[in-house]
């Protein structure tokens, strides 16, 4: 198939000047999502990022991160749903060293991601109109993650 209409922006080129990096410490409530959105754009404003790219990884295997709705509540809980129907607790894991929710976060991380790159634009992330960054905590308990945050672009 063939797209009917295209268009694209005239290209800004930036000189890559600046690598900045910090790390974003996390307490979650336990299974859930947390907005990181507000988090990352202070970074950005605090480093004076103007054009580039931002990364956020995070330093862990059983919690991750995606970049999802951030208008209607239920689409995480939704997606809550999905990831237990995919990977249950008690389903005859044999790696259950933490307890019948470790493996199954484990697996969810892989469907996830761990990493995240967001363009930076006139001082801002191109994120789209319905769009946040979520860490996805996979953990029944509550716990403190890591998210690394780096940016590499002009200020």
């Amino acid at each position: 198939m063939h797209a009917r209409s295209t268009s694209r922006s005239v290209p800004v080129a930036a000189a890559v000047t600046t690598v900045v990096t910090s790390v974003l410490t996390v307490q979650t409530a336990g299974r859930g999502f947390t907005d990181l959105t507000r988090e990352v754009e202070a970074f950005l404003r605090q480093i004076a990022a103007s054009e580039g790219a931002v990364t956020a990884f995070i330093r862990h295997t059983s919690a991750s991160l995606t970049i999802q709705e951030n208008a209607d509540p239920t689409v995480l809980r939704d997606l809550t749903t999905a990831l237990a129907r995919l990977a249950p607790e008690n389903a005859g894991w044999v790696h259950d060293t933490e307890g019948p929710d470790d493996m199954p976060a484990h697996i969810k991380t892989m469907l996830s991601a761990v990493s995240l790159q967001v363009p930076v634009h006139d001082d801002r992330m191109m994120l789209g109109t319905w769009q946040a960054i979520y860490l996805i905590e996979h953990r029944s308990r509550p716990h403190v993650r890591e998210v690394v945050l780096q940016f590499i672009g002009a200020t």
